[in-house]
């Protein structure tokens, strides 16, 4: 499972990293140390953290996202696979999105709850890159 610094999970988070920080200190979300002594996210409890925080407007209000074409970098919250198609949520900030795509390509991407992803829009259109 992917783990995130306490730097990357503030940008996923849309929070500057002195907020991460503070959050991480209270126990509001669980760190654990690499061997280089630096504190670590779960990928699977930043998702969890981040959906949380999203229905509770706990994110900065300053984040713009103002372009039709923009790029929200964020981490998978839920991936439903049916048959054929498939339904990826990612949280970006205060920003959900939800993206339909095609099961081969959750599969291809190798998508998973908790793994740092970008969802890019473009008029009505949500892509989905790995990052």
């Amino acid at each position: 499972m992917q783990s995130y610094t306490i730097g990357q999970a503030a940008r996923l988070l849309g929070v500057s990293p002195d907020t991460a920080r503070r959050w991480a200190d209270a126990g509001r979300v669980a760190t654990h140390r690499d061997e280089g002594g630096r504190r670590l996210i779960d990928g699977r409890d930043l998702a969890a953290f981040s959906v949380e925080l999203a229905k509770a407007g706990g994110a900065e209000e300053d984040a713009s996202y103002t372009s039709v074409r923009n790029a929200f970098p964020g981490i998978v919250t839920a991936i439903k696979l049916g048959d054929v198609a498939a339904q990826v949520e990612i949280q970006a900030g205060p920003h959900r999105l939800v993206s339909l795509l095609t099961r081969e390509a959750v599969e291809e991407l190798g998508l998973e709850v908790g793994m740092e992803a970008t969802a890019r829009v473009k008029s009505t259109n949500v892509h989905i890159d790995r990052a």
